[in-house]
């Protein structure tokens, strides 16, 4: 498997909006790899050829109405697009490499599983993930059955819920999830997932409102909260800018517009906004008591 080249699937956005995360994956993917890297940009596309066409007004391919994402449903479409032979990484844009690719791409996988990804029974992470194409084939529709379906994305992921068996879970720091409380140099994949605090923000911004144009993302925008993994992205950003790198170097004809599930009241995750992630009967019966303490201690004043 050492001398395969390694041929890694990401999703990122069609209209030009996630240049620098582009850029900044790219460069830490190479920067730790001596072995041969193949990366497939998939966004949605115009050309009836490629798996990643959508044409919404004739009702054709992708149906993304229900994505929080321009690209949540493509992890699907890899093994077929792979012509379900070999293995094949998907990552989220939204992704920094720490570590050789490669530890990843040899990860052991059991006899029974389709997919490598964090998780364990009940839960799979796919935002990082290796596929075995050739097994994934006894369980996946076709491209075109997954591509028609809005909800094909949830009931995929609902399979792998149903069948723990199905993924082999690999250890934390593969898809390290904002930090999770682990020092940057025990991470080996850092995803800064959080749509509303992401590093790119500062830097894909200020380039889209300058061009007239909005981020695909309509949440709202927030600081992140470990200082140094902000420190990391800067720090990757500028090295690949040295090396000769350049967000321009990713640009593509802008697809325009498709359809995607607002953002708008979007809450991050228990990382980077812990007390966002109480529902909204613990938030009530939190105010409950608190009002009900300020009560009692008056009454007995």
């Amino acid at each position: 498997m050492n001398s395969e080249i390694i041929k890694i699937f990401v999703g990122c956005d069609p209209n030009n909006c996630d240049l620098e995360q582009m850029m900044v994956l790219d460069y830490s993917v190479r920067k730790h790899t001596q072995h041969p890297v193949e990366i497939v940009w998939m966004q949605l596309s115009h050309d009836t050829s490629s798996p990643w066409y959508t044409n919404q007004q004739k009702d054709e391919g992708w149906h993304t109405e229900k994505w929080a994402t321009p690209f949540s449903g493509f992890r699907w479409a890899i093994p077929e697009s792979c012509n379900f032979q070999g293995r094949a990484i998907y990552m989220d844009a939204d992704v920094i490499v720490l570590c050789d690719i490669a530890e990843l791409w040899q990860h052991p996988i059991s006899d029974q599983a389709i997919v490598i990804a964090k998780g364990g029974k009940n839960s799979a992470r796919l935002c990082t993930c290796v596929w075995d194409c050739e097994k994934a084939k006894a369980y996946l529709p076709q491209l075109k059955q997954i591509q028609a379906d809005p909800n094909s994305h949830k009931q995929l992921m609902q399979l792998l819920k149903d069948k723990p068996e199905l993924v082999q879970p690999y250890q934390d720091a593969y898809n390290n999830i904002d930090g999770e409380g682990m020092k940057v140099e025990d991470i080996k994949i850092l995803h800064y997932s959080d749509m509303g605090t992401q590093f790119s923000h500062k830097y894909s911004l200020p380039r889209l409102e300058a061009a007239g144009q909005k981020h695909w993302f309509d949440g709202k925008i927030m600081p992140h909260p470990r200082q140094d993994l902000i420190a990391l992205f800067d720090q990757y950003y500028q090295q690949a800018l040295a090396a000769g790198y350049r967000p321009e170097n990713y640009l593509i004809n802008p697809f325009g517009n498709f359809s995607k599930a607002t953002q708008i009241n979007y809450h991050g995750n228990k990382v980077t906004r812990p007390e966002t992630e109480k529902n909204w009967f613990t938030r009530s019966f939190e105010s409950f008591k608190s009002k009900f303490k300020k009560k009692s201690f008056s009454l007995d004043d």
